[in-house]
């Protein structure tokens, strides 16, 4: 892909896959948005606490969506400051206005102009990631879960419309019993898809991958650029 600088050369670039920095939204959060050529649609990261637009795993994610040709959108929720007080990683109504914001930057680029949205949520993301949807019905049309915590955002889970996939670990009870009791609250068409074996970040041979193919399967059934009848 294609490297740029700035949201200025957006607009000028050709339709060939690009890749590059930008700031997003009115408090200008560093991210980087990725185009392959021909997207079918934009996914928008919601990382969970300690995690970064810089997180080897959700850069791993982020190469796989766009070998499907999805564009992605990485970006920090906090700034430097934000993210020192342990208090804001889990502050779900600010993480979410993050998120929206971020949505509301992506639908003002010419270059995703036409593309359905997605959001691709881990740990408390997930949450922020489902009250975003909620705020932006009309505008967020799918959401995966990879070890999140749906549970957080129990006050708005049957205002949720977008499709939800959570996709959790085997080995990691806690949070299998939350993502299930979470599901059943829903609004909407949700799945709960377990990998066998795996902890929590997904960190055994192969569990990344098998929980990445469902997250891009997901995405293709649900993202289209018209909506289903």
């Amino acid at each position: 892909m294609t490297s740029i600088g700035n949201d200025a050369a957006i607009a000028r670039l050709p339709q060939a896959g690009w890749s590059g920095d930008v700031k997003v939204g009115p408090r200008g959060l560093p991210g980087r948005l990725s185009m392959p050529a021909q997207a079918r649609g934009v996914i928008v990261f919601a990382h969970g606490s300690g995690s970064s637009r810089n997180s080897p795993r959700n850069i791993h994610a982020a190469e796989r969506l766009q070998e499907a040709r999805f564009g992605t959108l990485l970006f920090d929720l906090l700034t430097d400051a934000e993210a020192r007080d342990r208090g804001n990683v889990f502050d779900i109504p600010m993480l979410a206005g993050r998120v929206v914001e971020a949505v509301d930057w992506l639908c003002g680029q010419q270059v995703c102009a036409g593309l359905p949205i997605g959001l691709f949520g881990a740990s408390t993301g997930a949450a922020a990631a489902i009250v975003a949807a909620t705020a932006r019905p009309e505008t967020v049309r799918a959401i995966v879960s990879r070890g999140g915590r749906p549970d957080l955002a129990n006050a708005v889970l049957d205002r949720l419309r977008a499709p939800t996939l959570l996709i959790v670990g085997g080995a990691d009870t806690q949070t299998r019993a939350l993502n299930w009791r979470a599901m059943l609250r829903m609004g909407c068409e949700a799945d709960l898809t377990i990998i066998a074996n795996a902890g929590h970040l997904f960190e055994e041979p192969g569990a990344l991958q098998e929980a990445l193919s469902h997250a891009v399967r997901w995405f293709e059934r649900h993202l289209r650029t018209e909506r289903p009848s």
